[in-house]
C-alpha cells in the first residue's frame, strides 16, 4: 500500500473532506475530544489572559526577603522607631526630673500619667492608621506626624505646668508617635516573609538605640544647657531620624480596597487572634512599671542619682540583644516559641525587681529584664503577620495595639497610685508581675489554638 493513499487530494470537494473527517470521527472518537478539549483549554487560557491583562495588577505572592528597597525600608523603620519609641522609652529619666524639680508639687502617679498617655497614643489609632497604611496612604502620614512630633518636641521646651505637659508631651508626641511607629512597622512584612523575625529584631534595634541614647543626653543636657535646649536638641535629634525615614521606608504590596466598615472585626473570630490580643494587654499592663521606676526605686534605695539615671539606659541597651537574637531565634523556631519563655523571665524580674538592695542587684535586673522584654517587644507584631493574609496585616495590628494600648495606659499610673498606698515598690513589683505571668499563659492558649499540639514551630 502506497503512502500517498492516506492522503487527501487537493481536489476533493468540501463535502468530501467533511465526509471523511465526519468518519474519521467516528472511527477514532476519543480523539476527537481530545482536540476539541484542547481547543477549549486554549480558548479559556486565552479569555483568561485577556481578562488578566484588563484586571488591576495582582500582588507577588513571594517576597524579596532582602535586597536594596527592602533594607533601606529596615534601615528607615528602625530610625522611625529610634525617634518614637526611643524616645518614648526614655521616659523614666523625666518622670524622675519632673518629680524633683518642674512638677514637684504633683504626685508621682499623676507624673505619671503623662508617659502613660505617650505610651497608649504610640498605639490606640493604630486601627486608624493601619487602614489607612492598607489603603496605600503612607507617606502622607509619616511626613505630617514627623512635623508635627517635632513640634510637640520643640513645644514641651516652653512648658511650665501640668497641663501643659500632658497636652504636648503626652497627647502630641503620643500621636505623633504613633501615626509613624504603626504605618512604618506594617511596612516590614511587605518587603519581608522567612526572614520577618530577623527584620523585625533590627528594627527593634532602633528603639533601644533611643531608649539607651536620650536618658544619657538628657541627663548631660540638663545640667549643661538647661531645660528648654535639652528638648529643642532632641527634637533636632528626631527631625534628622524622621528624615531618614521618610526617605528610605516604602511599601511593596498594592493598596487593599475596602467596601465594609471600617475596621474588619472578623478577626475576632479567630480564637489565636483573639487571645493573643487579650494577652497583650494583660502584659502591658505590667511591662514597662520595672522600665519607669527602676531609677526612682534605685534612689529610694540609697543609690545616688547620677547611678541611677543610667539604669534605664542600661536596660535599653540591654534589650538591643533581645531584640536582635529573639528575632533571628523566631524565623528558626517560630515566634510563640521565643517569646513565651522570655516573657515568663521578664515576668519574674519583675516581681524581683523591688527586692534589690545595692548597684549590683539593680545591675543585673536591669540587664536580664532588658533583654526579656526586648525580645517580646521585637516579635510583638510577628504572630499577628501570620494571621491573616499580609494585605490586611495593617488593619489586624491596629485593633491588636488599641487594646494593648489600654494596657500601656493604666498600668503605670497604677503601679505609682499602689506605690503611693503601700510607701514601698514590693506591692508595685506583686501588681506588674503578676500581669505579665497573666499576659504569658494567654499566649500559651495562643499556641494552642494555632497548632493545637504541646511540640512545634509557632
Amino acid at each position: 500500500m502506497k503512502d500517498d493513499d492516506f492522503k487527501v487530494s487537493a481536489s476533493e470537494s468540501p463535502q468530501e473532506q467533511e465526509r471523511e473527517e465526519s468518519t474519521a470521527s467516528d472511527v477514532f472518537p476519543e480523539h476527537t475530544y481530545v482536540e476539541r478539549d484542547s481547543i477549549s483549554k486554549q480558548e479559556r487560557e486565552v479569555a483568561n489572559e485577556c481578562t488578566a491583562a484588563d484586571s488591576p495588577i495582582q500582588p507577588r505572592s513571594d517576597f524579596p526577603d532582602g535586597g536594596t528597597r527592602a533594607w533601606l525600608t529596615v534601615l528607615g523603620v528602625s530610625c522611625g522607631a529610634c525617634a518614637t519609641f526611643g524616645f518614648v522609652n526614655a521616659w523614666g529619666v523625666f518622670q524622675a526630673y519632673y518629680e524633683a524639680t518642674i512638677l514637684h508639687n504633683s504626685t508621682p502617679s499623676n507624673i505619671a500619667w503623662i508617659g502613660s498617655i505617650q505610651y497608649a497614643l504610640i498605639f490606640f489609632p493604630a486601627p486608624i492608621f493601619g487602614r489607612l497604611f492598607d489603603m496605600g496612604i503612607f507617606k502622607t502620614t509619616i511626613i505630617s506626624a514627623s512635623a508635627l512630633l517635632v513640634l510637640a518636641t520643640f513645644l514641651t521646651a516652653q512648658c511650665t505646668e501640668y497641663w501643659q505637659f500632658v497636652l504636648c508631651q503626652g497627647i502630641t508626641v503620643g500621636l505623633a508617635c504613633g501615626a509613624i511607629f504603626g504605618p512604618a512597622m506594617s511596612s516590614i512584612p511587605h518587603w519581608f516573609k522567612h526572614r520577618l523575625g530577623v527584620a523585625l529584631g533590627l528594627v527593634a534595634v532602633g528603639s533601644s538605640i533611643g531608649g539607651c541614647v536620650f536618658p544619657i543626653a538628657v541627663q548631660n543636657l540638663l545640667q549643661r544647657v538647661g531645660f528648654k535646649w535639652t528638648m529643642r536638641t532632641l527634637g533636632f535629634i528626631q527631625l534628622f531620624l524622621l528624615g531618614v525615614l521618610v526617605l528610605t521606608a516604602t511599601r511593596r504590596l498594592p493598596p487593599k480596597h475596602y467596601s465594609g466598615p471600617f475596621l474588619n472585626l472578623h478577626a475576632f473570630k479567630s480564637p489565636a487572634y483573639t487571645s493573643y490580643t487579650i494577652s497583650s494587654f494583660f502584659t502591658f499592663l505590667g511591662l514597662y512599671t520595672c522600665l519607669t521606676y527602676i531609677d526612682v526605686s534605685a534612689e529610694a534605695a540609697g543609690i545616688s542619682h547620677n547611678f541611677s539615671f543610667y539604669l534605664l539606659s542600661i536596660a535599653n541597651a540591654a534589650s538591643a540583644v533581645g531584640r536582635v537574637g529573639g528575632g533571628i531565634l523566631s524565623d528558626r523556631v517560630g515566634a510563640l516559641n521565643i517569646m513565651i519563655p522570655s516573657t515568663f523571665v521578664a515576668g519574674i524580674l519583675t516581681y524581683a525587681w523591688p527586692f534589690a538592695a545595692n548597684k549590683g542587684g539593680f545591675v543585673a535586673i536591669a540587664i536580664i529584664y532588658g533583654i526579656s522584654s526586648g525580645v517580646y517587644v521585637s516579635l510583638l507584631t510577628a504572630p499577628i503577620v501570620r494571621m491573616g493574609e499580609t494585605q490586611d496585616v495593617g488593619n489586624r495590628m491596629g485593633m491588636t495595639l488599641s487594646v494593648m494600648a489600654l494596657g500601656a495606659l493604666a498600668g503605670p499610673p497604677i503601679s505609682g497610685a499602689v506605690n503611693g498606698a503601700t510607701g514601698n515598690f514590693k506591692a508595685v513589683g506583686y501588681y506588674a508581675g503578676s500581669t505579665v505571668i497573666a499576659g504569658v499563659a494567654l499566649m500559651i492558649v495562643t499556641r494552642y489554638f494555632v497548632i493545637r499540639s504541646i511540640w512545634g514551630r509557632c
